[in-house]
């Protein structure tokens, strides 16, 4: 043993206060101080977006309705084609990441990539497009965690659990979320490395486990080429009443929603070390790890159906809990069933992580209201915990329809799936319209930059419109798929919003550097928010810059 460092350490040390002084020399680049605290590596942030793909969460909590919108040959090959689209959306995404790596993500390259005339208006509807994907998508991961607890809940009992009892179990699922990301915030890197492993072993765990212990297995032409109609309440579904390529594209949902919410690693890239290439690379591993994973889960529980009537009428509620019970039995659906919540609740507490980082850096650039109060960042933990608890209530608001409506929860997966892939779109579609103003970072596709674009860009018009649409036939107050309604209410208040008030003050990402040498204290926030608001200085105080 020896006192001196060797020199191994010493180059590890001092690596590692480089790599910090560079992305603190980036950060202040794009005009922002650090605030958060900067201790993941690329691990933990491809770790955050895996845990919130969650392909476990998606597929579990979506495979009633994947089995009844076009069955198991959607499921299948639709997973496969969403994938490869989803993959030129992450790909397009990552080179925009490397080139502008901070909390704002979408709405921040928005502003970057478009003209400065217009910017401000570009980050303000992406930023709200963002909110609303993210406050949905931990919607649907929290509300699915909370319905797997009632299911299991049966097991062996008298429980029977309805729509009020889920309901308070979901809100103690947010609360128990919300109070990991308060008082655990130091830990965040610890459980993140956990909830990778929980997700990857318990992945595979959970389908050798059903095709191992099947006592039959369906045929390959059942898997592969069964295409099932459900969607009519009263008998009649859209296969009849439209075509059944309506049928085929309301079914992707499944697909679709479960690979989404990896721009958790742009969000994060402000707690992450060598971040312009971290967290591109962090969004493209996320997708492409969970989408190998998840096909072989679709396969794994299709092939281990024992009855598809029964199955998809179980008296549990939920198709992949009678699938364990058939296969497993009621011990080890028990075992199958608490990876499966774990998955849900690591998903939900990260995308909780995620969501109120965003919120934090919008509050800071005076996107929401109330962003005065927001925008504050717990000094002793380096974390935005007001935000935290704004995410976990509007979250439960989102998912009081369920309490009368049938469709609720499908409708959620449709608003976050919407309102994420519209965010992503709109910087996207600006970097292929503005080439010329695109700066590459560290990581960049090279010549196939604009194809990629384009094609991500073309994809998200596309489900855009089809998660819209109704699911179930006839169409009434319980069937109706209220995401349109939901991104309606988002249109009309951005837009409205933005025409009565905000395009007088509202000018974009705040530049808290500059703010600086213009004489303003900006980790005071009480100063920094009256300067936003100030109408002489604009809402970054950025009147002589």
């Amino acid at each position: 043993m020896t006192d001196r460092m060797s020199s191994k350490d010493v180059r590890i040390a001092t690596d590692t206060v480089m790599d910090g002084d560079m992305d603190e020399a980036e950060l202040a680049r794009m005009g922002y101080k650090q605030e958060l605290k900067r201790d993941l590596g690329l691990l933990q942030n491809f770790g955050v977006s895996f845990s919130i793909i969650s392909v476990i969460t998606g597929v579990s909590s979506l495979f009633a309705y994947g089995l009844n919108t076009g069955g198991p040959a959607v499921m299948v090959w639709g997973w496969i084609v969403v994938a490869c689209f989803t993959m030129s959306v992450g790909l397009a995404m990552a080179e925009i990441c490397s080139a502008h790596p901070t909390s704002g993500g979408p709405y921040f390259w928005a502003a970057m990539l478009c003209k400065p005339e217009d910017s401000a208006f570009a980050s303000w509807i992406t930023g709200w497009f963002n909110l609303l994907g993210q406050v949905a998508v931990t919607t649907g991961i929290s509300f699915a965690c909370a319905t797997f607890i009632s299911t299991l809940a049966t097991f062996d009992t008298t429980f029977v659990p309805t729509a009020k009892t889920t309901i308070g179990i979901y809100a103690a699922v947010l609360v128990a979320q919300g109070l990991i990301n308060t008082f655990g915030v130091h830990l965040l890197r610890y459980l993140n490395n956990v909830s990778v492993w929980w997700h990857a072993i318990g992945t595979v765990a959970l389908i050798i486990a059903v095709l191992a212990a099947a006592p039959s297995h369906q045929s390959a032409h059942f898997v592969f080429q069964t295409f099932i109609d459900g969607t009519g309440v009263g008998g009649v579904g859209w296969s009849q009443r439209a075509s059944p390529a309506y049928v085929v594209i309301v079914g992707i949902l499944m697909a679709q929603y479960t690979l989404t919410g990896f721009d958790a690693s742009a969000h994060m890239t402000e707690e992450t070390h060598n971040a312009a290439m971290s967290g591109p690379i962090g969004i493209v591993m996320a997708i492409g790890v969970s989408a190998v994973l998840g096909w072989f889960l679709i396969l794994g529980l299709l092939f281990s159906i024992q009855d598809l009537t029964n199955t998809v009428g179980s008296a549990t509620g939920e198709p992949v809990a009678q699938i364990f019970l058939d296969t497993v039995g009621e011990k080890g659906a028990i075992v199958l069933m608490v990876i499966v919540i774990g998955s849900m609740f690591w998903c939900g507490t990260f995308s909780i992580t995620s969501n109120s980082r965003m919120m934090y850096a919008f509050a800071r650039d005076g996107g929401i209201p109330g962003h005065r109060f927001f925008q504050q960042v717990d000094a002793k933990r380096k974390s935005p915990i007001r935000t935290v608890w704004l995410a976990c209530t509007l979250s439960f608001i989102l998912g009081l329809p369920s309490l009368g409506s049938s469709v609720a929860f499908s409708a959620a997966t449709s608003i976050a799936t919407i309102g994420l892939y519209i965010s992503y779109g709109i910087p996207i579609a600006l970097r292929v319209v503005y080439a010329s103003r695109f700066v590459r970072g560290p990581f960049h596709l090279g010549a196939f930059s604009f194809p990629i674009a384009t094609a991500a860009v073309l994809w998200i018009c596309f489900i855009t419109i089809a998660f819209i649409l109704p699911e179930e036939n006839p169409v009434n107050s319980q069937t109706l798929n209220y995401a349109v309604v939901a991104v309606g209410i988002v249109v009309t208040y951005s837009l409205g919003f933005w025409v009565i008030s905000a395009r007088k003050w509202f000018t974009g990402p705040v530049k808290q550097i500059a703010a600086e040498a213009a004489g303003v204290d900006v980790m005071d926030p009480g100063v920094a928010a009256s300067v936003v608001d100030s109408p002489e200085k604009g809402s970054d105080g950025r009147s002589s810059m």
